[in-house]
């Protein structure tokens, strides 16, 4: 058992061979890792002191930051590395697309499978602060599954656990957010599996063995430059805690009055602008998931090798601007010209994605 343990282990982060060719961008996955295991530590030490009920979840998170000690620092870690987490996989993502890591069918759906695990744990953390903001956000957004045929407003009603957001849906959104990180381990295990069994992409656009050497002890040391960013992340916790939340999340939720503007996390407004766009609620909610569906569509590239790598480049760095400008507009007001410029940006972010995938296959068709 220890052989295999450790045969295992050495597998994984020592002997795997792996292209001399990895740059800084390989990082960002090992980053995650780290993001990750920090993520679950410092919720479970929340966990100890948060009251899971409606009526004192707001003044559990206040307890926390005045009475428990160290408290405060746990919950600006546990608050900020949520955005953490979200730079990175966002960057691992562009990484992906720029380099064609969709290419490596399971890595890449394991990788997206993962991206909307940590969307929905993401939101629902977001809602266990019992905040102005959070409550309405929470309200906002579970009321759009309703648009489901059917069985649409049965889902709705039983994540609510009655006709609206109560003490019973938190008790609901707490135990799912305590939960899931455990079963997102176990996917980003067979991510990392995946990624092995098959060999990691490069800037060589390559997987052949000519150019591999041992993960152990040189990616070790590109790795621990890694531990720079956790010292610029610290100095910005420290200095900046609240920079990256709302005002809202400062007061405690009122069912009965709803903020003049609700704006959802950074990383969500990409998605909420597109929701908005919209004028119809149904077409809206299904752009909005379409537009997270949408990287599952690379799974059917079976071409290796494109020969327009810089046209590929091209379209993923106006895809990058495009999703910078909708995240812009998704925390400006509901009104023109936000509201078209909204629309318009939401087509192109679709054309491009489209575009993406057609020069793969126009290139297949060419040098078949």
């Amino acid at each position: 058992m220890k052989n295999g343990v450790f045969n295992f282990f050495n597998s994984l982060v020592i002997s795997l061979p792996s292209s001399k060719a990895l740059t800084l961008n390989w990082n960002y996955g090992s980053m995650l890792g780290m993001v990750l295991g920090f993520q679950i530590l410092t919720g479970t030490l929340l966990a100890f002191y948060y009251t899971n009920d409606g009526v004192s979840a707001f003044s559990s998170v206040q307890y926390i930051m005045y009475e428990v000690n160290y408290g405060w620092v746990f919950r600006i870690f546990h608050s900020n590395g949520a955005s953490l987490f979200f730079i990175f996989l966002y960057l691992h993502i562009f990484k992906g697309l720029f380099f064609c890591s969709y290419r490596l069918k399971k890595v890449w759906l394991t990788g997206v499978v993962i991206l909307l695990l940590v969307m929905m744990e993401a939101f629902m953390g977001y809602v266990l602060v019992w905040a102005q903001m959070s409550f309405w956000a929470s309200v906002v957004i579970t009321s759009l599954l309703s648009v489901i045929p059917f069985w649409g407003v049965d889902i709705v009603t039983w994540i609510w656990s009655g006709f609206t957001v109560s003490s019973a849906t938190l008790k609901f959104f707490f135990v799912v957010h305590f939960l899931v990180p455990w079963g997102l381990l176990v996917v980003v295990l067979v991510h990392l599996l995946m990624l092995h069994i098959t060999g990691s992409t490069s800037k060589l656009y390559c997987h052949g063995d000519y150019d591999k050497i041992s993960f152990f002890p040189g990616f070790w040391v590109k790795d621990a430059y890694n531990l720079l960013i956790w010292l610029g992340f610290f100095v910005f916790v420290f200095i900046f805690p609240f920079n990256l939340g709302d005002p809202e999340m400062f007061i405690e939720a009122d069912p009965m009055v709803s903020p003049a503007h609700i704006v959802p996390e950074w990383y969500f407004l990409y998605a909420y602008a597109i929701l908005r766009a919209i004028p119809n609620k149904v077409l809206g909610v299904v752009a909005m998931f379409a537009s997270q569906m949408v990287l599952f569509s690379f799974l059917f590239v079976n071409n290796y090798v494109s020969l327009m790598f810089k046209v590929n480049k091209f379209l993923v760095f106006c895809l990058l601007f495009i999703l910078v400008m909708l995240s812009w507009l998704g925390q400006c007001l509901v009104e023109d010209p936000f509201v078209g410029l909204s629309f318009w940006f939401s087509v192109l972010y679709f054309l491009v994605f489209f575009i993406l995938l057609s020069v793969f296959f126009v290139t297949k068709l060419i040098f078949k």
